[in-house]
């Protein structure tokens, strides 16, 4: 299966490939070539330069640092999206209720993979009672979160509300893994009423 990024890298090949071919881009004259020119010019079109540092640098970082920044990220989108809603202090305490409940739980952070080989040991039943278990999980999560936001959402006026509705449209994804289409649900699903 090809992965979004592969998807784009491809399209973005294609793309160039058919303008230079089209002739739209005016050809300059050629620069003397360095001994090391053609070599970068041949990584950068197939994007194997900057790909193998990007995915070393990633695979560097600790996972309590990803997970430090993550929870930075956070802290200032929250923060930016108080400030647009301009709450009173009435809705403080629904505005604190809010973000506890929708904080990942204490100590969360990735939760190492059971190991290939441990996992192909197991009967297929075992491994599908270990998905379910883990789906049950999140389902669980996502439960208490959805909750802890329609009752805040319960708390602002209808101006917030439409403010709200426009600043959260990409909260949901957690990373970007979760998108389906424009609004997170099913390709061409139209987005639920609630």
């Amino acid at each position: 299966m090809i992965s979004l990024r592969q998807r784009i890298v491809w399209a973005s090949l294609l793309g160039s490939a058919a303008l230079a071919s089209s002739g739209a881009f005016a050809q300059a004259p050629a620069a003397p070539a360095t001994p090391a020119a053609p070599a970068a010019a041949v990584a950068q079109a197939d994007g194997t330069a900057a790909a193998p540092k990007a995915k070393a640098e990633h695979k560097r970082m600790d996972p309590a640092q990803r997970m430090e920044r993550m929870q930075a990220h956070r802290a200032k989108r929250l923060a930016a999206l108080k400030e647009k809603l301009k709450l009173t202090s009435a809705q403080e305490g629904a505005w604190s209720t809010f973000t506890a409940a929708s904080q990942p739980p204490a100590g969360a952070g990735p939760r190492p993979r059971m190991d290939r080989a441990e996992f192909a040991k197991l009967t297929t039943p075992e491994r599908l009672e270990r998905m379910q278990a883990r789906q049950a999980e999140r389902s669980a999560m996502f439960a208490k979160r959805a909750d802890a936001t329609k009752t805040f959402y319960a708390a602002l006026t209808p101006e917030q509300q439409k403010t709200f509705d426009a600043e959260t449209v990409h909260f949901g994804g957690h990373g970007h893994r979760g998108h389906h289409g424009e609004h997170g649900g099913p390709r061409g699903a139209a987005p639920a009423k609630g």
